[in-house]
């Protein structure tokens, strides 16, 4: 645990009469001591603490963090404290029994898992600091500041539609490019197992023209193919095209020796 993390704020929120104690740390995460809140429940510390301490994700994040709270005379004063960042704090709230514990406090319990987290939540990110305020009363009384809130949601909901749409395209055109590839595409080019038999087949014609003429003729063989064809490249051969060409050219060679074809 680390004791000397830096708290740079610290909140006291209002629960149903209850007042829990948060913090921020310059990381900007917050954190809640947790046996301010063993003590408004009831519940024994030393137990939970034990709990903490046993619990392989709980124990991992747990922190000592110097916090200040108002002593029995009404002052103010540093304590070093075990704290959990709000994000598990539900985890903890969870892991108490309500069918364990004195019956006045079970619906205590109870509220504590549902609403306890959000409201801390809030506090540190919206600024809501009583769980007693209806905000979604507040959206509706039209107010500049609700409309404004709600036009920034929609925006907000907008943009997130639109990121995921992007990366599902782009992830489709990526999956499109390798299907591609691999199969080829009959409406666009030969596949590159399709383009190196053209490229073979070129070369023994042009080697079987060669012995005769005393020249090279790769040139001239790339040349044919490519007036044949209306291309600029053998990698430009259409798909559809593949086994015309291999036709051609294999006729090609056996015309000049008579062999089997490629």
């Amino acid at each position: 645990m680390d004791k000397s993390l830096s708290v740079v704020e610290q909140k006291t929120v209002e629960f149903y009469g209850d007042e829990i104690v948060a913090v921020r740390s310059k990381d900007g995460t917050v954190y809640v001591p947790v046996r301010p809140i063993c003590d408004l429940l009831g519940v024994s510390w030393s137990s939970q603490q034990n709990r903490i301490n046993r619990d392989e994700v709980l124990s991992e994040v747990v922190e000592n963090i110097s916090v200040f709270v108002t002593n029995t005379q009404g002052q103010d004063q540093r304590r070093t404290m075990l704290c959990l960042p709000l994000d598990y704090i539900s985890g903890f709230l969870f892991g108490l029994s309500a069918g364990r514990v004195r019956e006045d406090i079970k619906d205590k319990i109870i509220r504590y898992k549902k609403e306890c987290y959000q409201v801390l939540a809030e506090a540190f990110h919206e600024g809501r600091l009583n769980p007693d305020t209806d905000f979604e009363a507040l959206l509706q009384t039209d107010s500049p500041a609700a409309q404004a809130y709600k036009t920034f949601q929609a925006l907000a909901k907008l943009a997130r539609h639109q990121l995921i749409l992007e990366s599902r395209l782009d992830q489709h055109e990526v999956r499109l490019e390798q299907l591609e590839s691999t199969i080829g595409d009959p409406g666009r080019y030969v596949t590159p197992d399709q383009a190196s038999q053209i490229s073979q087949a070129v070369k023994t014609v042009a080697l079987k023209l060669g012995k005769s003429s005393g020249r090279n003729e790769y040139g001239a063989v790339y040349g044919e193919l490519y007036r044949k064809f209306g291309i600029t490249g053998y990698k430009q051969l259409p798909g559809s095209k593949f086994q015309v060409a291999m036709n051609w050219l294999n006729e090609w060679r056996e015309n000049i020796e008579g062999d089997l074809p490629f």
